[in-house]
């Protein structure tokens, strides 16, 4: 939604999580940066965005949350803010006020989804266009989850993860996440932990399994490079994905790098009832999105 009230416009727009079907981790680049080639697709949990701008001389920038621990220049909303008013030459207040439910260092991606909707936001409220290439390169720049949430759904993601081709929506599933509220894991220790293990896991046959599973709208298993490394640092994530299978899931997996867990069930009923196996943790009942509904959820549209 959209309201104007004299020069000022607000927008209140959804930042949607993401699981990711499959995680392969091919190796380390000349750059630095690993090659991926990942599955992600969007669910309904959501942080919400409540953006404001009354166009004026100078540029000004304020953001509030529910979450103190996020505010400061570092964050991804600010920083997309600033780029896109660069990149369209905006002038004025802008105002933001984050909403956080999505878990952070989870692996569900709220920070990369959180700097898309922003964004999109800025673009809705100034009416300002930005070509799709140089709209991805922006993104990207964020975040290598960035440009993931411009389109959401089911997407393939290749070289940094950065990289993306929309892929026919799967059915509409149940989601159980899992996120522990004791146990946090950087990626940048969990790139770390994956490195010795990379030359072992490279093998033809599982580029074979990831392709069954990017044009198989039923999918084709799913499965995660992290999980090894983290679960012998973590054992109990381990204990999470193994009670959501006891309980019914059809496959259960770590979330990007974790610590979240999460678990596909037939219906929401079976999922909730899952869901009291984890008195101690943060569980979340949702469901996965098409890209279509996705767009819609954020008024927006993504054209060339």
């Amino acid at each position: 939604m959209t309201r104007a009230t004299n020069n000022k416009r607000s927008v209140r727009i959804r930042a949607f999580a993401k699981i990711n079907l499959c995680l392969h981790v091919m190796g380390k680049r000349p750059d630095g940066y690993h090659e991926l080639r990942t599955i992600f697709q969007a669910i309904s949990l959501h942080d919400t965005l409540e953006i404001s701008i009354e166009p004026g001389p100078g540029t000004h920038f304020f953001l509030t949350s529910n979450d103190q621990t996020l505010l400061g220049s570092d964050n991804l909303v600010w920083r997309a803010i600033d780029a896109v008013s660069r990149e369209i030459g905006f002038q004025g207040t802008v105002s933001v006020h984050l909403e956080k439910k999505i878990p952070v260092a989870r692996g569900l991606g709220g920070g990369s989804s959180d700097a898309a909707a922003a964004l999109i936001g800025m673009l809705r409220l100034t009416r300002e266009k930005i070509p799709l290439e140089r709209l991805m390169e922006i993104a990207a720049s964020l975040g290598a989850d960035v440009p993931f949430f411009l389109f959401g759904g089911r997407a393939l993601a290749v070289n940094r993860g950065d990289e993306i081709y929309p892929l026919p929506n799967g059915p509409k599933q149940t989601i159980l996440v899992v996120s522990p509220r004791d146990i946090g894991v950087s990626t940048k220790d969990a790139y770390e932990w994956l490195s010795p293990e990379l030359t072992r896991l490279s093998k033809p046959n599982r580029i074979w399994g990831f392709c069954a599973l990017c044009w198989s709208r039923q999918g084709a298993g799913i499965s995660n490079d992290f999980e090894g490394p983290v679960f012998s640092r973590h054992p109990r994530l381990r204990e999470i994905r193994d009670a959501l299978l006891k309980r019914g899931a059809a496959d259960a997996a770590l979330a990007g790098s974790g610590s979240a867990v999460f678990g596909i069930f037939r219906n929401p009923a079976q999922a909730r009832r899952a869901a009291r196996a984890f008195p101690e943790d943060s569980v979340f009942v949702v469901e996965t999105l098409s890209r279509e509904n996705y767009g819609r959820s954020l008024g927006w549209r993504v054209s060339g």
